[in-house]
Parts: structure tokens; sequence; C-alpha cells
């Protein structure tokens, strides 16, 4: 506001801007005993105050641990007693075709419902970020804005996701919704727990999966592995002997599907 124009216009009695609170809402799921609580990064980036409200209505302020945008994972902690713990399942062993319930709060935080759904899709990616930490449960579970960070669980009331992201294109539920696997989502969290960042490797490779028609070209016997489109220069991969066009069907005797 310190434009001459405005002056000229307003003088001494220029109108001044006051900083804005905004507010946002999320989900999140107690892990373990402790207080430490799984939700997503963007539900907690840039936050200057976190609250956590239980559903016994008990409201904490919460210390954030430590996040990781790549994943869109934050670990929070809040300190009390008697909380109520979800236990993380093994999300490898989540099949396609199988019933799962998605934990929904609303915008108005005390209004909370269970929404159920089939696991539609594994290993989806949604383009938002370069892909490289994505490995989506695709779901139809109704999931929205006020359900990121949320519990995704299996019918024995099993941890098997942490709901991220919807695609639509209003920006309201249309059955398409996508959740961090609750391996993914405990891996990052102990990094986290553990250091307050999460350090990855790199191959130093791009890929591509093999189809029948690739298969066909290449003269392949079936269509699976990935495909190398591109080497990074010193990386690791060149540095091994990798070139651009070597087909990846199997790595430490573990097939590539």
């Amino acid at each position: 506001m310190e434009d001459p124009t405005f002056r000229e216009f307003f003088g001494d009695r220029m109108p001044q801007q006051s900083p804005q609170r905004v507010q946002g809402v999320g989900s999140g799921v107690i892990v373990n005993a402790d207080g430490y609580i799984l939700t997503n990064h963007h539900v907690v980036d840039g936050a200057l105050d976190i609250q956590v409200e239980l559903t016994d209505n008990r409201s904490f302020k919460a210390k954030l641990v430590g996040s990781d945008q790549p994943s869109d994972l934050a670990v929070l902690k809040i300190e009390a007693q008697n909380l109520p713990t979800l236990f993380l399942g093994d999300s490898d062993k989540v099949r396609v075709g199988r019933f799962c319930a998605a934990r929904l709060v609303t915008q108005w935080v005390s209004d909370r419902t269970v929404t159920s759904g089939i696991i539609s899709a594994k290993g989806r990616q949604t383009g938002l970020s370069d892909g490289s930490f994505e490995d989506f449960l695709q779901t139809d579970a109704a999931i929205n804005r006020g359900n990121s960070g949320g519990a995704l669980v299996n019918t024995n009331g099993e941890l098997v996701g942490i709901n991220s992201q919807i695609l639509s294109p209003s920006g309201g539920n249309i059955g398409i919704g996508f959740a961090i696997p609750s391996n993914m989502a405990k891996a990052v969290m102990d990094q986290l727990l553990k250091t307050g960042k999460v350090r990855r490797g790199m191959l130093g490779v791009s890929i591509q999966p093999v189809d029948a028609d690739l298969a066909a070209s290449l003269d392949l016997p079936a269509a699976r592995g990935a495909i190398v489109t591109q080497v990074s220069p010193t990386g690791p991969a060149e540095k091994a002997g990798i070139k651009r066009g070597d087909v990846i069907v199997g790595i430490n005797n573990q097939p590539v599907g």
C-alpha cells in the first residue's frame, strides 16, 4: 500500500491491510499409543498452528515431527493418554476387487461418517508430481477434501492406506479416490520419527512398462518387465552398465511384472 497513487487519493488515511488468518481442515490416523499421527503433507504444509480434535471431543495442540512432500505424508505428535489407535495392515496383501472403507471427516469436523468402496487398482499414478513416489491404491470409497490424511481400512479394521487425492473436474467426489499404501506410509513414518526427514536411493533411470506391442517389436517372449528409456549420466545405473533400451525383467531374483 505504499503506491503513491493510493497516497494521492487517501493521504495519511490510507486503508491498512490486516493479516488474514486462513484455516484448513483434514484428517489423520493415530497409529500408536504414544500419540503419533499420520496425515498428508498438504494438510499441514505451511501451518503455523495445528489442532487435533479426537472423536471423543478432546482437543490437543499437535507438534509437526516431520513432513515429506514427495510422498505427501506427514507425522504429528500429541501429548495425550487413552488414545484409540489403528493397526497398520500390510497394503501389499490388498487385492483388487476387495472392499475397503474410508473414514470421512467433513468440513465441520464434528460430522464423521464412514463410506465403503472397492479397491479398483493398485500402483496408480495421478501425474500431480513427477511420479517417482506415487504408488496409489485407487478406490471408489467417497474421499473428499476434509478426508485428506484419513484412514482407508480393510474389512479386518486394519489401516491399508492414507487418503490423499481425488480425481474430479469439479472438486467433488465422483468415485475416483487415491490412497497412499500403508507400507509406504510406515516406511516414510519410520524415517521421519528417526531423523525428521526422508532419504531415498536413486537408480538413475527412466522406465516405461513393456506392453504387448513393445514386446513384439523387441522380440521378447512375454509382455512383462520395464524398458529403460533414459539413463542419467554418472548415475548408479550408468556405472553399473545399464543402457537405454535394456529391459529389466527381474531384480534380486524377484520378477518385474
